[in-house]
């Protein structure tokens, strides 16, 4: 017999062996030796009061086994000799596309104008103490794309897009913790997530795909709306039949390609701002109400979501990593972008979060209507060149403290920071445009209302977050071939069409599935 129900244990239960097994076996009404397993299907936090409860969603076996294997199979057969499908781009949605072409017996052929995971590693330290961004690889290109030195949260609530658990499965299955298949905001980690993805490329050359680096596509051979042939940048071309686009959110000069072959793009509404930085002990006794106190040690760092409208606009927490790390991740020299991330044990002492302002691509950017399509494109780079100018024309950020910000004054110092470049005070109130500056300023006063001690002179305010997601999407039909050219199939954060790991991954799956078909 099977029973599924909820149970709620307290903070001090939840540091007790065979909790779950003595509250299974009380709730039931049965002697704990009748019960033969207790397997956690969901669990999360609720700390909206000081009386801290653990939820549990749970199935007890009773008197059976509990099955060992997954209910998911992944059946990877050998392609080596199957028709070709082209992908450009090997992020999720490139990883995702390939091993689902491999399923339905064709053979992925991965164009990925980055390094491998292995040698990301020289070019992210050359940022971070060197200020030279590698173009082809940096925090955004290469094996894993952004998500693969970003972090690695898979929380999504693009549940009718595809099954997020297949791909939770296919993670695990591929070297991710099983935890992730019961967390309710799941992480793997930002020194755990490299693993797993050379564990993917690892199956995908197995059964027979091939995954070409350092390999950049500069050109489409176009004839009778199908692409013929794929240029790249060491002089070769390559003839194909169907291509996947999976080129990610800042492949700018993939837009600039379409762009200029007339090939149909549309201008996508997005959202940029800034990152604030603040102790992980302040959100902790914000968020566990122990402000003085450490942090129970069965509590992880604690994190938050905040949201409010200001004057018609959305302002909102974007990635937020507690325990983590602020990153440099411009894709090009003259630029400054960041982003976050955390480790596996999000040890770290600080707590960082994007905090972003809605860009409406058809109200908010007339000064830039002459781009086009790419109109919001133009619009961030001019601000992550601002940036860039404000922290010294190197990859330092500019920065002031938080209170500094909102009030509208240079700051004297800045707190200490975990972003590795280094920071240069500036008068980012005024740098930024009115559009994002004003409604910022508002978004902090709310949110220092909703918590208490957030709005704090200890926290940093950091420029700028500009890759939230794509200023572009690149149209698709219902069969998720492009409008116009017939076998390209436009997929992931770079089409438009996803907003993280999870939903770039179940894209690319769908991306594959039709190219296949």
């Amino acid at each position: 017999m099977v029973k599924t129900f909820q149970l709620r244990i307290t903070l001090q239960e939840e540091k007790y062996a065979n909790v779950l097994l003595n509250k299974a076996s009380q709730a039931l009404n049965i002697k704990a030796d009748e019960i033969t397993g207790v397997k956690v299907l969901r669990k999360s936090i609720d700390a909206r009061k000081r009386n801290i409860m653990f939820n549990y969603k749970v199935e007890v076996y009773i008197n059976e086994p509990v099955p060992e294997n997954s209910d998911y199979h992944f059946e990877y057969k050998d392609v080596s000799n199957a028709k070709p499908i082209h992908i450009i781009g090997f992020g999720p949605a490139g990883m995702y596309a390939a091993l689902r072409c491999i399923e339905l017996g064709f053979k992925p052929i991965v164009l990925e104008r980055g390094k491998n995971v292995q040698d990301r590693r020289r070019d992210l330290k050359a940022i971070n103490q060197d200020h030279f961004v590698n173009e082809d690889s940096n925090y955004c290109f290469g094996e894993g794309g952004a998500g693969t030195y970003s972090d690695g949260k898979l929380y999504t609530r693009s549940l009718k897009r595809g099954d997020v658990r297949r791909i939770f499965e296919n993670l695990v299955f591929h070297g991710a913790t099983d935890q992730i298949l019961v967390d309710a905001h799941p992480h793997i980690g930002t020194n755990k997530l490299p693993k797993v993805v050379q564990n993917i490329r690892e199956t995908i050359l197995k059964y027979g795909g091939e995954i070409h680096f350092e390999t950049r596509v500069t050109d489409f051979t176009i004839k009778n709306e199908k692409i013929t042939a794929i240029q790249l940048q060491n002089g070769n071309e390559l003839n194909v039949e169907k291509v996947i686009l999976a080129t990610g959110h800042s492949a700018r000069d993939i837009f600039y390609l379409l762009n200029d072959k007339n090939i149909k793009l549309e201008a996508k509404s997005f959202a940029m701002g800034v990152r604030v930085e603040h102790p992980q002990q302040i959100i902790d006794g914000i968020q566990y109400h122990c402000k003085g106190e450490a942090r129970d040690e069965v509590l992880p760092p604690a994190a938050y979501s905040l949201v409010q409208q200001i004057n018609d606009k959305g302002v909102y927490s974007f990635c937020m990593c507690p325990g983590g790390f602020i990153v440099p991740a411009a894709t090009a020299n003259g630029e400054v972008v960041v982003n976050g991330m955390s480790p596996s044990k999000r040890n770290n002492k600080f707590a960082n979060s994007g905090i972003v302002v809605e860009i409406n691509a058809d109200k908010d950017l007339y000064k830039y209507e002459k781009f086009g399509a790419l109109k919001g494109l133009e619009y961030q780079k001019d601000l992550e060149r601002l940036a860039f100018t404000a922290g010294g024309r190197k990859q330092s950020a500019p920065g002031q403290r938080l209170t500094d910000f909102v009030e509208g004054k240079l700051s004297n110092s800045l707190n200490e920071t975990s972003y590795q470049p280094g920071l240069n005070s500036s008068p980012m109130h005024s740098l930024l445009p009115k559009l994002i500056g004003s409604s910022l300023r508002k978004g902090f006063k709310a949110f220092g209302e909703k918590m208490k001690g957030y709005y704090t002179v200890e926290a940093n305010v950091i420029g700028v977050e500009s890759r939230t997601s794509s200023p572009v999407n690149i149209p698709r039909t219902e069969t998720l071939e492009h409008t116009q050219i017939i076998n390209l199939y436009p997929c992931g954060e770079g089409g438009g069409y996803a907003g993280g790991i999870v939903s770039a991954a179940m894209d690319g799956e769908r991306c594959a599935e039709a190219a296949c078909s």
